[in-house]
């Protein structure tokens, strides 16, 4: 085996394990949600993008992982940094827009303390 194989193969670990947590976790809110509903509860729709969200940020998190060992362990070229540059860029936005919609607020701001909704 050589070093360039066992950085793709990490990476390729690493990147199942992001669209695992992706999928997993999507399961569990949806479960979640449908229990709430059979209880009626309130805000069943809030808390269910709570959970997604926060599970798609995680996912993502492992994604740029995967995709940086790739990239940068094993023999780095221009190309290779710039693509992955822009998929770290995209991506980035994509958490922050989650942020702001899982929490209302940009992630550097001060939190505000709010009940969460029944």
């Amino acid at each position: 085996m050589t070093y360039d194989h066992v950085m793709d193969t990490i990476g390729e670990a690493v990147d199942a394990a992001g669209v695992a947590v992706i999928v997993v976790g999507a399961v569990l809110a949806a479960g979640s949600a449908a229990v709430r509903l059979t209880r009626r509860r309130t805000g069943t729709y809030h808390r269910f993008r709570q959970q997604l969200g926060r599970t798609i940020l995680l996912g993502l998190e492992l994604l740029v992982a995967g995709d940086i060992v790739r990239t940068v362990a094993t023999q780095p070229t221009l190309a290779s940094v710039a693509i992955l540059a822009v998929i770290v860029v995209i991506r980035t936005f994509l958490s922050f827009s989650l942020e702001v919609e899982l929490s209302g607020r940009w992630p550097w701001q001060k939190t505000t303390a709010q009940p969460p909704p029944e």
